[in-house]
């Protein structure tokens, strides 16, 4: 079988972490970055193309201010010091969401890294920031409406989400032993083999990465034939 082209990942647990080791669920967050580069790397030594991270879904807007405030402010720090980085690693970034809510200065910097990474081609990290998946579809049945489309298929559907021109991902990935998708790209894994992992994510290392990769090999992926 050949390697997955596409891994999906809901990076769960952070606060929970946090708030076992040191009573701060902050804490968890920063080492959950620390995870996200490791993953990375890891992505691009197994030569997958595309990585798409649940980073900040719609539903995280419940959350404490003070929280939303840390993580935010979490991602643009990370921006300004990795933004040359992912540039010179060829690595692209694209944001799945609807970033209107953020700042200005964050959404200024989310559309410059997306600007300037465009023609990478090693690996495209994408980050699902403020998506939630039945939004996704909304708003793709209403631009379906809007083009006044009147015969409506599987891929004018998928050519008006977030996730256009992305191959859906072979490999979803739940860390935190929670057995639920919350939300995250509903339409796009219908032929996903998912994985749930008890560990929460700041705990998730490259070995465990390594061993879903490959009990993914040891799969027989038919999709509905008898093979």
């Amino acid at each position: 079988m050949n390697g997955p082209k596409h891994v999906a990942i809901i990076m769960d647990g952070n606060g929970r972490w946090g708030l076992k080791k040191e009573n701060s669920r902050n804490l968890g967050h920063k080492k959950g970055v620390i995870r996200v580069e490791e993953i990375i790397n890891q992505s691009i030594k197994k030569k997958i193309k595309f990585l798409t991270l649940y980073t900040f879904s719609s539903d995280n807007w419940k959350r404490p201010k003070i929280e939303i405030k840390f993580l935010l402010n979490l991602l643009e720090n990370y921006i300004d010091k990795e933004f040359d980085n992912l540039k010179n690693k060829n690595i692209k970034i694209k944001v799945l969401g609807d970033i209107s809510k953020f700042s200005t200065g964050l959404k200024t910097k989310l559309r410059k890294v997306e600007r300037k990474t465009n023609n990478n081609t090693l690996i495209q990290v994408n980050i699902a920031l403020n998506y939630g998946s039945r939004q996704e579809l909304i708003n793709a049945f209403k631009k379906i409406n809007y083009n006044k489309n009147k015969i409506i298929t599987e891929k004018l559907i998928s050519n008006n989400l977030y996730t256009k021109n992305i191959p859906d991902p072979e490999i979803l990935i739940r860390t935190g032993n929670t057995n639920r998708l919350s939300n995250f790209l509903l339409w796009q894994i219908n032929y996903t083999e998912i994985f749930f992992v008890k560990k929460l994510w700041p705990d998730f290392n490259k070995n465990d990465f390594n061993k879903i990769l490959k009990k993914f090999y040891q799969i027989k992926r038919n999709f509905g034939a008898i093979l």
